[in-house]
């Protein structure tokens, strides 16, 4: 007799009905609790897990995320208020810098993931607001010159064109730079 070959998500919903895991998902229709995985999947550069369900009372699909329960990161802002990181507060900013430029908003997404990772790989669990924006800064660097303009006029807070030129000044140096480091 030969084996016949399991889906994941088959796999995933015997496991879950064995160890009571399909109780206590609500579905966001009926707000029933029993639901069953249609399939997995890693998400967020592995960090969390997809789940697409569906309700056995509607038949509703809908997704949920697993994710890794972190330590809160705390920025502290210029001012010395100290609040919680919010990842969506530098998502939005990050995508106003980069409206009409192009760039897709799934690469800042990638972004804000890698940037919050780093933070989160630290030993100290606070940061200051200005370290979080040059760490954006640095990844707009290497995507758009008009997108990092954008986002240091506001981070920096410009107050003439003076500062704008500035900024274009040290833009334009750092592709020199960079050249000058490869050859050496």
């Amino acid at each position: 007799m030969a084996l016949q070959p399991f889906s994941t998500a088959v796999v995933l919903s015997k496991l879950e009905q064995l160890s009571g895991g399909s109780q206590g998902m609500q579905c966001p229709s009926c707000q029933h609790t029993d639901s069953r995985v249609l399939e997995s999947r890693s998400a967020d550069i592995g960090r969390s897990v997809r789940r697409r369900r569906e309700c056995l009372h509607c038949d509703f699909r809908f997704t949920t995320y697993e994710r890794v329960e972190t330590v809160p990161i705390t920025v502290v802002k210029r001012n010395g208020h100290r609040e919680a990181f919010n990842r969506s507060k530098l998502l939005h900013g990050l995508l106003r810098a980069c409206e009409k430029t192009g760039l897709e908003p799934s690469r800042l997404e990638t972004v804000v993931d890698e940037l919050e990772l780093e933070l989160q790989g630290r030993s100290g669990r606070e940061v200051a607001s200005r370290e979080i924006g040059e760490l954006a800064l640095q990844q707009l660097a290497g995507m758009s010159d008009v997108a990092y303009i954008r986002f240091a006029s506001v981070y920096r807070q410009f107050q003439s064109v003076a500062d704008f030129v500035a900024t274009l000044d040290g833009l334009s140096q750092q592709p020199k730079a960079k050249a000058l480091a490869a050859l050496h």
